[in-house]
C-alpha cells in the first residue's frame, strides 16, 4: 500500500495496525523466550534435586544390576535429540547381551529381559539415569521420547518436526497410552506437543506421568516393536502410511 494514495485517516489506521502488529509479535517472542528459559530452569531444578534425593535408589539399583547381570550397569545408546543431533542416552541395563543369531536387538527384548529388568521397566526405575541427560541439556523432563536414529530417514518432513524441541523423559504420547500407542498416533501426539507446548502443558504431563508410573499404566516390558510400527519405521520393514502425522 502507498500512503500517498489514501486519506490521512486511512494512513493513521494503517500505521496503527502496523505498530500494533509489531507490538504483538514482539510480545509473543518475549513470552516464548521467557517460557523457554523457565522450562530449562525447571529441568535443571527437578533433575538436580531428583539425582540427589534418589541417589540411594540409584546406588541400590546399580548394585542390583551389577550382581544380577554384571557390567555394564548402564545401557547407553546414541539417540537423536533437538534438531536431530545425536546424544548419548543413559538407562539402567535391563537385558543380557545378545547371543549369536540375535542380531536385531529390539526383536529379542522379551527373550533377553531379566527378571530384575522386567521390574525396572514396569516401575520405570530404568529411566532414572535420564535425569543426568536432562541436567546436561541433552533432554527435557517433557518432550517427545527419543526414538532410534535409524528412524530419522524414514520420517516425513512433517514427522521430522518432532525434533524441533528437546526430547523428553515423558511426553504427551506417554500419558496417552505409552507403549500401547501405535507409532502413527505417537507421532501425532509428538507434533501436537511441538505446536502447543507451554509450562502449563508440561506440568499437566508431569502430574499425569506420576499417575501412570504409580499404576504401571501402558508399560509392556519386552515389547516387540513390530507390534506398534504401523508406519514401517524399522529399517528392515517396508515404509507405509506415507501421509504426514499431523
Amino acid at each position: 500500500m502507498h500512503l500517498d494514495s489514501v486519506s490521512s485517516v486511512d494512513k493513521h489506521r494503517y500505521r496503527h495496525a502496523v505498530h500494533s502488529s509489531s507490538r504483538h509479535l514482539a510480545r509473543a517472542v518475549a513470552v516464548s523466550l521467557v517460557q523457554r528459559a523457565a522450562k530449562r530452569a525447571l529441568d535443571i531444578a527437578v533433575s538436580a534435586t531428583g539425582l540427589l534425593v534418589l541417589a540411594p535408589l540409584l546406588a541400590v539399583t546399580g548394585a542390583a544390576v551389577r550382581v544380577s547381570m554384571g557390567s555394564p550397569v548402564l545401557f547407553s545408546h546414541q539417540r537423536p535429540g533437538r534438531d536431530a543431533k545425536l546424544f548419548t542416552l543413559y538407562k539402567f541395563r535391563t537385558m543380557r547381551a545378545p547371543r549369536g543369531g540375535e542380531q536385531v536387538y529390539f526383536r529379542t527384548d522379551e527373550d533377553r529381559l531379566s527378571p530384575l529388568g522386567r521390574f525396572l521397566r514396569s516401575s520405570s526405575i530404568d529411566e532414572l539415569p535420564e535425569l543426568w541427560n536432562v541436567l546436561r541439556g541433552d533432554m527435557s523432563l517433557v518432550g517427545p521420547r527419543p526414538l532410534l536414529a535409524e528412524y530419522l530417514e524414514r520420517y516425513t518432513p512433517e514427522q521430522q518436526r518432532r525434533h524441533e524441541v528437546r526430547q523428553g523423559i515423558t511426553g504427551w504420547a506417554q500419558v496417552h497410552g505409552r507403549q500401547t500407542v501405535m507409532f502413527s498416533k505417537r507421532l501425532e501426539y509428538d507434533l501436537w506437543y511441538v505446536d502447543n507446548w507451554s509450562l502449563r502443558v508440561d506440568l499437566k504431563i508431569l502430574l499425569l506421568t506420576v499417575r501412570d508410573v504409580l499404576s504401571s499404566r501402558g508399560v509392556i516390558p519386552g515389547q516387540n516393536v513390530d507390534d506398534v510400527d504401523d508406519l514401517g519405521l524399522v529399517p528392515d520393514r517396508p515404509r507405509h502410511g506415507g501421509g504426514d502425522a499431523s
